[in-house]
């Protein structure tokens, strides 16, 4: 029997050529797919809440993006139901990479309220919340930026600033770390005081709320320490993310606080001592 001399040079650049291609398909589905973060995610027939939902998916499926508009996906399942969703509803696979210093991280700071939403009224009912979350949020801004840090401010000015846009912000530009400030109210006045650290994602939050609440101890007002919240702004944020409460506006003793620049500034150092803990455990 005679047998013809195997080509061995073409069948390895075959095999070569194959794996490349292989390669390059595998990168490009992980860059065009993303992976559903919460349950039960809505897949709806148009870019926005008002669309009707046409399909739910599971928890960490697998979506192809076939395209994209206004901070929504029209995504594919693996069942080839088609759909739009929410962009801060999914994470691209991959991208939870932790900065490992202040100066490599993007922090979206959101101070509370702004515009048409006052927020909570001092106990004095002259002063709205939405003043005090902002000159907190600049303090840390001016601290965070000293320090390296690429600082994204939901509001700059007393401007509105709906709900969904905040998360959505931290989620578009990938951010390291989201921060939303607010200021508790009691019932009545003088009933509530201290400081509360909220997070609502276990996986990607906790660890975040524990070193920034780590340094809350000395602040004069009590450290009600870390508690799971369930506030649209952290619930619908794929990033690590956290909301602080600084006090309680209708409290006397809380107020003279939080209407203290030096309040203001002794803040800003913790959550930005809270952040570099955070960032040089992933180092």
């Amino acid at each position: 029997m005679h047998f013809k001399p195997r080509n061995w040079p073409g069948l390895v650049t075959g095999l070569i050529i194959l794996l490349v291609a292989g390669g390059l398909i595998f990168a490009f589905i992980q860059h065009n797919s993303v992976i559903a973060t919460v349950s039960n995610i809505n897949l709806r027939n148009g870019p926005g809440l008002t669309y009707s939902v046409t399909h739910k998916v599971k928890k960490d499926s697998r979506l192809t993006i076939l395209g994209e508009k206004d901070n929504w996906y029209h995504v594919r399942d693996s069942q080839n139901h088609f759909g739009w969703v929410a962009s801060w509803l999914v994470q691209h696979p991959g991208n939870l990479k932790r900065a490992t210093a202040l100066s490599e991280a993007t922090i979206v700071l959101d101070p509370g309220h702004g515009g048409s939403d006052s927020g909570a009224l001092s106990i004095d009912q002259n002063h709205d919340e939405k003043t005090y979350t902002l000159a907190m949020a600049q303090q840390v801004a001016k601290q965070l930026r000293a320090r390296g840090a690429h600082v994204i401010m939901t509001r700059d000015s007393d401007k509105t600033v709906s709900l969904a846009d905040r998360p959505a912000l931290a989620n578009t530009d990938q951010a390291s770390a989201f921060i939303s400030f607010h200021f508790d109210s009691a019932p009545a006045d003088n009933l509530g005081s201290g400081t509360t650290t909220y997070y609502y994602h276990h996986d990607t939050s906790y660890e975040l709320a524990t070193d920034v609440n780590s340094q809350m101890d000395d602040l004069g007002l009590t450290n009600r320490g870390v508690k799971y919240g369930n506030f649209e702004v952290i619930r619908d944020n794929n990033r690590p993310s956290l909301l602080l409460e600084m006090g309680y506006i209708n409290t006397k003793k809380d107020f003279s606080y939080i209407r203290s620049t030096s309040y203001q500034k002794a803040v800003a150092t913790r959550v930005v001592a809270g952040l570099s803990k955070y960032f040089q455990a992933a180092s």
